[in-house]
């Protein structure tokens, strides 16, 4: 079974990304849910997933303060930005962390996930 974190505070994006995955994921996926990213980081030890995708523009924490917290652990997570900002200096700073595997625009399209789960 996969286990995929989505940390975003807009409920439609998250509902939207979840319901997109489970459609076209072959298989059983797990999913947990954060609005608060800083509550994502208690869990994220416990949790281990194999994907996450994390929105940037949060208001008690936003994307880049979460990856800078993140101090190397989940080194074995697949990150993915997911982010309405199609701005080229987001995407030039998530380029610049290493564990982010790719910056995609919301929402996320049929075509990225076939990419990202096979």
């Amino acid at each position: 079974m996969l286990t995929v974190v989505l940390i975003d505070d807009d409920p439609i994006s998250t509902f939207v990304t979840e319901k997109l995955i489970e459609k076209n994921v072959q298989e059983p996926v797990r999913f947990f849910k954060f609005s608060d990213p800083r509550k994502a980081l208690i869990e994220l030890r416990k949790i281990r997933p194999n994907f996450l995708f994390l929105d940037l523009n949060m208001p008690e924490m936003d994307g880049w303060s979460f990856l800078d917290s993140l101090n190397g652990e989940s080194k074995d997570t697949n990150i993915y930005i997911l982010s309405s900002s199609v701005d080229e200096r987001d995407i030039n700073r998530a380029a610049s962390y290493k564990m982010v595997k790719d910056y995609l625009a919301k929402p996320l399209v049929k075509t990225s996930i076939s990419s990202i789960f096979h």
